[in-house]
Parts: C-alpha cells; sequence; structure tokens
C-alpha cells in the first residue's frame, strides 16, 4: 500500500536518480510494479501512465506520493541541451509541403475531412549527467514556457523517461465524470487565427464527443466551452471542453480504447487520418501525440494530457514533436511554418546556445527512430534523402 507524505521535502533518492512522476502537483517516487495492463488502472495504487499514439501503453506503479516541491529542486545540476544547430527533422519542408499536397487530395476524393500531419525532430543528448537530467529540463520549461499539463515521468526501469509541457487535456476522471480538452487553433496573436481553424476545431469537437459518447451514459455528453481563445507562451490556441458520465463498468481500459489515439492530434474520420498518417509520416510517433500523466486508482481520480510539447530520451538522443491540422482549406507553406511556430520556443529553450542558428534538415537514423519509445511503436523507419 503506498503511503502519503505531508510536506514538500524531496527525498534524497530522488537527487540520485531513483525513479519518478512529477504531475498534477504531486511527487510520487518508488517503483512498485511496471504493467502493460490498463485494467490496474481501477485496481489500486497511483501509477504513471503513458499510452503511444500507436496503440502501446505502459503505467507504472509508486509507493510514496507527496506534494511536489519545483522541479528545480529535484535537479541535480542545471540543464545542458544540445546545440541549437545539431537537430534534425524527420520530414523536411519539402517532403511537409508534399504531404499536405497529398492530404489535400484525400479530401477532395471525400475519404477524410481533417488529418494532422506530424514530424520528429532529434538531437545527440549532451555529455554527461545534465544532459539527461530531466528535473533540470523540466525547471527550464517550467520557466520559460509554463504548461497547464507539465509531467515528468522518469523510470529507466519502466523505459520511459519523458518531460512534458503541453497545454492540451487529454482526459481528465473524477470518479465518472471525465473531461477532454481538444486544442484546434494555432497563432502567434489571436489576429492570426483563421476561419480554418475554427471549423476546424468544431469538427475535432464532434470526433470527440462521438469518441466519449462510445462509453458514456445516453445524454450525458455535453461540449461546456467551444473555441474558448487561450493564450501560451508565444502563440495562442483555441481550446473546447467535451464533458461526459462514463456508463457502469466502464474503467480506463475501455475509456482509452474508445479514444485513442486522441482526435485532435489523428484527424476525422480518425480511422481514415489514421491510414493516411501512417502513409505519410515516415517515422512511428511512440510518445508524441499520445496520452501523459497520472492515475490514483484508490481516489478514481487522474488526467492524461495530449503528449504535445513534449520530449523523451531514447537510443542516446533527446525527441521532440510537432505538427499541423491539414484541411481543404490549408496553405501548405502556411502548416510548415506552424509547425516551426509550435517547437520553436520549446527547443530553444532544450537546447545550448550556437553559434548560428540554422533550420533542421535531414532525416533522422532509421534505427533510432523504430525503437524511438522503446515499446508499442508501429516499427516504421526514416526514408532516405
Amino acid at each position: 500500500m503506498r503511503s502519503r507524505a505531508a510536506g514538500v521535502t524531496v527525498p534524497g533518492a530522488v537527487r540520485g536518480r531513483e525513479s519518478y512522476l512529477l504531475a498534477g502537483g504531486l511527487l510520487a517516487t518508488g517503483v512498485v510494479d511496471v504493467s502493460d495492463d490498463l485494467r490496474v488502472l481501477d485496481g489500486g495504487g497511483f501509477w504513471g501512465v503513458v499510452v503511444d499514439f500507436e496503440g502501446g501503453c505502459r503505467c507504472v506503479r509508486f509507493r510514496e506520493v507527496r506534494p511536489a516541491p519545483a522541479a528545480a529542486v529535484t535537479a541535480a545540476a542545471p540543464w545542458q541541451g544540445p546545440a541549437r544547430d545539431s537537430w534534425v527533422t524527420s520530414m523536411d519542408a519539402a517532403a511537409y509541403v508534399a504531404g499536405v499536397g497529398a492530404i489535400r487530395a484525400e479530401i477532395a476524393a471525400g475519404e477524410v475531412y481533417q488529418v494532422n500531419l506530424c514530424r520528429l525532430l532529434s538531437a545527440p543528448i549532451a555529455p554527461g549527467p545534465a544532459g539527461s537530467d530531466l528535473a533540470a529540463l523540466a525547471a527550464v520549461l517550467a520557466a520559460g514556457n509554463p504548461a497547464p499539463y507539465s509531467v515528468v515521468l522518469d523510470a529507466p526501469e519502466a523505459d520511459l523517461r519523458i518531460v512534458g509541457a503541453s497545454p492540451e487535456l487529454f482526459l481528465s476522471r473524477d470518479g465518472d465524470v471525465v473531461r477532454s480538452g481538444p486544442i484546434k487553433g494555432t497563432g502567434r496573436t489571436a489576429a492570426d487565427l483563421r476561419d480554418k481553424d475554427v471549423a476546424e476545431n468544431v469538427m475535432i469537437v464532434d470526433l470527440v464527443r462521438n469518441d466519449l459518447g462510445r462509453v458514456a451514459r445516453p445524454g450525458s455528453v455535453t461540449v461546456p466551452a467551444l473555441c474558448r481563445l487561450e493564450q501560451h507562451p508565444g502563440l495562442v490556441h483555441l481550446v473546447s471542453t467535451v464533458q461526459a458520465t462514463l456508463a457502469p463498468q466502464v474503467g480506463w481500459a475501455e475509456l482509452l480504447a474508445a479514444t485513442c489515439p486522441p482526435g485532435s492530434v489523428s484527424g476525422a474520420p480518425k480511422s481514415s487520418a489514421l491510414r493516411i498518417i501512417n502513409r505519410l509520416e515516415p517515422v512511428a510517433r511512440g510518445h508524441y501525440c499520445g496520452g501523459i500523466g497520472w492515475v490514483d486508482a484508490d481516489t478514481r481520480r487522474g488526467w492524461l494530457s495530449v503528449a504535445i510539447r513534449t520530449f523523451w530520451l531514447a537510443d542516446e538522443r533527446i525527441w521532440f514533436g510537432t505538427g499541423a491540422g491539414i484541411t481543404w482549406g490549408s496553405d501548405a507553406e502556411a502548416e510548415w511554418r506552424e509547425t516551426e511556430l509550435k517547437a520553436a520556443n520549446l527547443l530553444s529553450l532544450a537546447s545550448a546556445a550556437a553559434p548560428t542558428a540554422t533550420s533542421w534538415s535531414g532525416r533522422v537514423g532509421p534505427a533510432a527512430v523504430s525503437r524511438g519509445s522503446g515499446y508499442g511503436t508501429s516499427g516504421r523507419v526514416s526514408a532516405t534523402g
């Protein structure tokens, strides 16, 4: 049985790199179980949870839970990121623009309405412990890119080394009440938002309503907020809220089966969008665009963020993803620029100063990408060229 400790004193083992979770104002330590069975989330205990975009899952149960200190308190040393010009991308501008054209052709053929097209970026981990201390990176992100669904899950025994600064709620649960907060529509300022952004948000809200409706009590799905404007560091988003009451006997496993992957980062209809994503994106997304967070099975509470604005360590590299929603009204060059806008602040924070700023170019190596999450990926690899 896990214990809840009072106060915010950080156990010495955290500084010594005991596995831990920082999320939801809580610090969890002492790994007692690792499971790939989502049904454990309705049993007992406090769990860190990761669900990959491709469907793999991993749950890590912690023994002790206490109020969280600031991430900087748990950091062993200041963060040392890779050089700013060392990041490479799975899709360069030309490939991305071509992908937008391919999606518009699918829309014209009546196969799909909207597809989220994404790319992964990676760079070598800086040498020494300061280049892999996720609490140190989380402290940098908290100062320069504060986010409502920030999370650090550092559990090497579970193949999970993740720090996220997501602005987007995938799912929250309090008893039988669940909520989702899809984001669609991004600009530097509100003046940058277009009719396309509003239409896209409404489209994804309808998709989320349908997903939740599969496991909700009849008539309980509502939309308390539609296309609300939210300010975030360096940009603005349109955010909606969808709420439902779960039907009897529905647990986390059934809820996630009905809603994964998140609709805001896949497309509509979801099945068609996933087919197109699998064809156009040269690498599996892994953690990116999945769900990351915590579940308290004893109190039947928890939340998972949509794993955007998220970094993870694997194969001696640090990884990050960015993307944009493509509709018939999309301008390919503008969508590419949106992916750069979403990545710019986070990559700047996570990188060491470089002598000159250069664009991310080239393709990452296939072995590193195919093993990006360490489990549950589709095994797609990078194309060359």
